[in-house]
């Protein structure tokens, strides 16, 4: 909503500045977007008379001009404007004056003496583009300011309104706002009803009552159609971002910027037959006045007379009825259609009115007769005419049923405390009609007001108007104990906080993915589609959050980061017999080197094991692998997770043909786990640390090459012998000499006792137990 500040000031009058009121209004709720003077800053510029205009005597396109500026004696100035001319009336430049990027000073031109400079309306910054001087009209009195009299001290406000303030849509509603967060007195201008001149009535039928509950009408004979416009109305739509079309439209125009009431005015010698008000026919079209045509549903509410559809009720009036130059009889609307009749019609014809755009969010219907008045008493003072009596057809109106409001509601959700004769001060500036009983207000409120229904409404306008800014900060009061914090429970910030100190960085995408992505990258041929996308690469719900990630990577990568480690907790969706699952994921990529480039250590990019590593610190160690296909990942590099038996995830490097479709220039390590497997993980017990030294002891065996090192550590781990602590391999080796399809692993067995020092025959015993269990286990043989 843009409107001039000077316009507004016409009906309430607050004691502060434009700063002032704008803040004021923002924090009511009535954001102001914008805040703009109407032109830019110029002094010492008056309305003069240009009492002759003579031929430069050096020059064939300059004139010396006498001009009268309201002085003892005219100047005489030197003008180049092609329609200079005697008796012109324009804006002119005395000296002294400061231009946009002029300074007017004496001067001579071509040898004539030049006391100021005659002005176009580009050089006071009210028009991009001018072909001469600005002409003023004849009565314009000389020697004026020409700021004071074409208004130019003045604003021009954005205010952005929330879709539930359809009644500040109109100069009448914000100035009724103004005077209820200032207490500043309210004048609106008074609208008596016209008198009626002729008899002649159009008739009207309304056959879609429920869509158009309230109709009024009314003929005007014999309009100047052709009237000029008067400037302060020109001004006042200018400044509202409407541009002046013809004096009937202009009205139409005005009325519906000052009383939030649209009107649309028919040329009466076009139409055939009676108005009436109903609902469109099948494969009706209407050429609306913009020249568009338009193929109408059977939901549209239209205008229509005999010859069929004449205006799109609420929206925009057809070309058929246009007013035009030649008009000398008018039908005025002015017309309640409900909002549900006219939401989204517009839209889908790919229109949008100002019309539309206020019945859409409701207008006030106890007004519709009245800006029919205040219209047809502005044409009748601009075009004249004959006014004919209005035509009035009334339905069931909408009702505005009276809400109560507990003071003690108040304060239980405003958390502070306003004094009831404050909030029913409030009500009265308001405008609201109310009843106090107890401690309990009963609020009527008025037509214009469609967004009060609930209790809470009534306390959200006490809040609005006793300020938002003026709320107490209160600090919270609460009795501090310390709380038990078990160590053994994980936490999600827990990962996040070991995956940050791996060098990660925690990305957020999307839930919304690219269906390829599920069929490629998950194998996944039916994901869950959403029946509204946002976008059509954001159709499917994500099963995996990789895909996201490798978009983060990419992004990453096209901006020259060549090291990159990112991770993401987020749910994951998936089909299930009762409907659709969501799990929470933890997933990660590691990408480019192992460290950030420097001098220490060679360069290494991050690898399979660099990760797995990774996942060990977020598991305590307790993590098993084991080698597993899956469409995202290499076929010789990926492994599912496995945590106390059950598989929670996967690990591996990304697939060629997935590296080569993504464009990277190197492998990506990935994994992604079950968030809620994670925190269960056992964490590590205290123990005191040992007095008594551990025993290392080596064992090298021959197995099969299919062999798991992790069943061979799983197989003696599983001996259960107390004194055994760690069983890690450290060497592998393969030669001919261990026969085909042979390899020999070597690991390191740590022993240690925490009441004695190990003697080496008990560690020989253990070595022993270890070798026969692996012999009869898994057929090994000790390495000769």
């Amino acid at each position: 909503m843009q409107f001039s500040e000077n316009w507004l000031r016409q009906y309430v009058k607050p004691n502060m500045d434009s700063e002032a009121l704008s803040h004021a209004l923002t924090m009511s709720g009535l954001e102001v977007e914008e805040m703009s003077e109407v032109t830019v800053a110029f002094s010492k510029v008056v309305v003069a008379k240009i009492l002759s205009a003579e031929k430069h005597p050096d020059a064939d396109r300059l004139q010396v001009c006498s001009v009268d500026v309201g002085l003892a004696q005219p100047l005489q100035i030197v003008c180049g404007a092609s329609n200079a001319r005697a008796g012109l009336i324009a804006p002119c430049a005395m000296v002294g004056a400061e231009l946009p990027g002029i300074s007017i000073k004496q001067a001579k031109v071509r040898g004539v003496e030049s006391f100021g400079m005659m002005c176009s309306s580009k050089e006071l910054g009210l028009a991009s583009e001018a072909t001469g001087l600005l002409e003023l009209p004849d009565d314009a009195p000389i020697g004026q300011d020409i700021r004071q009299y074409l208004d130019l001290n003045d604003k021009q406000f954005v205010i952005k309104l929330t879709p539930n303030r359809s009644d500040c849509l109109s100069l009448q509603g914000i100035a009724r706002e103004v005077s209820a967060i200032t207490g500043a007195q309210l004048t609106l201008p008074g609208i008596p009803s016209v008198a009626v001149t002729t008899a002649q009535q159009h008739s009207v039928t309304v056959l879609a009552t429920d869509a158009c509950p309230y109709y009024a009408g009314r003929s005007i004979a014999g309009v100047n159609a052709q009237a000029a416009t008067p400037a302060w109305m020109v001004r006042s739509l200018e400044r509202s971002g409407i541009r002046s079309i013809s004096a009937i439209v202009d009205v139409t125009n005005y009325v519906l910027l000052e009383q939030g009431q649209p009107l649309h005015a028919f040329d009466a010698d076009k139409l055939n037959g009676e108005i009436q008000v109903r609902m469109a026919q099948a494969s009706e079209s209407l050429v609306l006045l913009n020249e568009q045509t338009v193929k109408l549903h059977d939901d549209m509410l239209v205008i229509a007379d005999n010859s069929g559809a004449i205006a799109l009720a609420g929206v925009m009036g057809g070309a058929t009825t246009a007013v035009a130059d030649t008009t000398q009889n008018i039908f005025l609307e002015s017309a309640f259609f409900t909002p549900d009749a006219i939401a989204g019609k517009a839209r889908r014809l790919g229109l949008s009115t100002d019309s539309s755009y206020r019945f859409e969010r409701g207008v006030d219907y106890g007004n519709t007769k009245q800006a029919l008045e205040r219209a047809t008493a502005l044409i009748i003072e601009i075009c004249g005419g004959q006014v004919a009596p209005i035509t009035e057809h009334v339905a069931q109106l909408p009702q505005r049923r009276p809400v109560r409001m507990r003071m003690s509601r108040m304060l239980s959700a405003l958390g502070f405390e306003v004094e009831k004769n404050k909030v029913a001060q409030l009500f009265k500036q308001l405008g609201f009609a109310f009843t106090e009983q107890a401690d309990v207000f009963e609020v009527t409120p008025p037509s214009y007001r469609f967004d009060i229904s609930i209790e809470e409404d009534l306390i959200e306008e006490v809040a609005r108007l006793h300020g938002y800014d003026h709320i107490p900060s209160i600090a919270p009061q609460a009795t501090l104990t310390m709380l038990p914090d078990n160590e053994g429970v994980l936490s999600r910030q827990w990962l996040r906080d070991v995956l940050v100190a791996h060098s990660y960085q925690e990305v957020v995408t999307y839930s919304f993915v690219e269906e390829t992505w599920e069929r490629d990258l998950h194998g996944n041929q039916a994901p869950i589609q959403l029946k509204n996308p946002i976008a059509s690469n954001m159709s499917v719900m994500r099963s995996s959050l990789w895909g996201g990630l490798l978009e983060a990577l990419s992004y990453n990568l096209n901006r020259k980061q060549d090291r990159v480690r990112l991770f993401e907790i987020g749910s994951s969706y998936t089909k299930a017999d009762s409907g659709y699952a969501e799990a929470s994921k933890l997933s990660s990529i590691a990408y480019g080197s192992i460290k950030p480039e420097q001098w220490a250590e060679p360069a290494r990019d991050v690898d399979f094991f660099d990760v797995k590593a990774d996942i060990d610190a977020l598991t305590h160690g307790q993590a098993n692998y084991q080698p597993a296909l899956h469409p995202a990942l290499h076929p010789g590099q990926s492994a599912q997770v496995l945590l106390s038996g059950k598989v929670i995830g996967w690990l591996g490097k990304l697939h060629p043909k997935w590296q080569q479709q993504y464009g990277l220039p190197k492998g990506a390590i990935m994994f992604e786990l079950a968030t809620q497997d994670l925190l269960t993980v056992i964490v590590p017990q205290f123990e005191a640390v040992p007095k008594h030294p551990a025993v290392r002891r080596d064992l090298a065996i021959v197995v099969d090459e299919a062999l798991a090192v992790q069943q061979v550590i799983d197989t003696m781990m599983a001996s259960h012998i107390p004194t055994l602590k760690e069983v890690a391999l450290f060497d592998v080796y393969r030669g001919k000499n261990l026969g085909e399809n042979k390899k020999s692993l070597a690991f390191l067995v740590v022993m240690q006792d925490t009441q004695k020092t190990l003697t080496d025959n008990e560690s020989d015993e253990i070595m022993a137990k270890l070798l026969a269990m692996v012999e009869s286990s898994l057929g090994a043989e000790l390495r000769k």
